[in-house]
């Protein structure tokens, strides 16, 4: 099996390998420059990466995929940690051949110690590399206010306040369903982003998909994937931290949206192209009249 390692901050994953426009070469190229990119884009052009189907998901540093072909320096992957109904073995899409690395002999981030990035960005040292939130990388040694870590392009410094670390994945903390609500309130203001998996851009299932990923629990990639898991709990019982999903129809047709329950009756989540993401009151607003479904992902912590 041909598994490899992303090797930028941000690896966009796009539909075809011919997906990407001239306007998105900041976006596929190696070293990539995300805040360009974005700057770049007009309503219209970000708006096409939803209406054109040119994007699925993205990917973090460090993150393994499972290479299905290749093609005009384009890789054809499959992505474990984003689960799909799409593919039983994970997110599939295609991402430019110089975003990714060889998988070292070595690496080890599912079984040894980890750093994860909690803070919005942080700046990998000795290098250009600004990482998103959520970035896990395997732990060499910590002292001194910084973490040795391996990383897809050698050993990397990161500061230790901007990471948390643990024994292994397994072993990480699993948060409750405030501490999924005070994660996302990290992000407010943040603008939405088509396929956005991100602390550049999120849009709504991604942002749901990364809070929860930030205590502990992977769940599925997509918004309809997302209300066909978890525990099924009833409108009358929602409780902070609980996604909630939205439907044509007023609530009748296909899902189109989630967010985080937010308590009081509000809604945290990533909106759309052109908002950013928000908490606002679902009384009396298209999402009241389209609500139809809510799933929980978090366990009460035992603490």
């Amino acid at each position: 099996m041909d598994k490899r390692l992303v090797n930028v901050p941000v690896a966009t994953v796009w539909t075809s390998y011919n997906s990407a426009r001239d306007l998105d070469v900041a976006a596929i190229s190696n070293p990539v420059d995300i805040n360009t990119w974005l700057e770049g884009l007009t309503f219209e052009t970000r708006l096409g990466l939803c209406e054109q189907n040119l994007v699925q998901t993205q990917l973090l540093y460090g993150e393994e995929v499972i290479v299905i072909e290749e093609k005009d320096n384009w890789v054809h992957v499959i992505i474990p940690d984003q689960p799909t109904s799409k593919n039983k073995n994970g997110y599939p899409g295609w991402v430019p051949s110089s975003q990714l690395a060889e998988c070292p002999f070595d690496w080890n981030s599912k079984e040894g110690p980890v750093v994860i990035v909690k803070k919005p960005k942080a700046m990998l040292n000795d290098s250009n590399l600004e990482l998103s939130y959520q970035t896990i990388l395997p732990l060499i040694k910590e002292g001194e206010g910084k973490v040795l870590v391996n990383t897809p392009n050698g050993t990397g410094l990161l500061k230790s306040d901007d990471v948390t670390i643990f024994e292994s994945l397994a072993n990480r903390y699993k948060g409750n369903g405030n501490d999924i609500v005070a994660d996302g309130e990290i992000f407010l203001n943040l603008p939405y982003l088509w396929g956005g998996m991100s602390s550049y851009g999120y849009d709504c299932s991604g942002f749901s998909y990364s809070m929860c990923k930030a205590n502990g629990y992977i769940i599925p990639r997509d918004a309809h994937d997302q209300a066909n898991a978890g525990v099924e709990i009833s409108l009358e019982d929602i409780k902070p931290g609980d996604l909630l999903f939205f439907a044509y129809e007023e609530g009748k047709g296909r899902i189109h949206h989630v967010g985080i329950y937010y308590g009081d009756g509000k809604l945290l989540h990533s909106p759309n192209t052109g908002k950013t993401v928000e908490i606002i009151p679902l009384a009396e607003t298209i999402y009241e009249r389209e609500l139809c479904a809510a799933r929980r992902y978090w366990v009460e912590s035992e603490a």
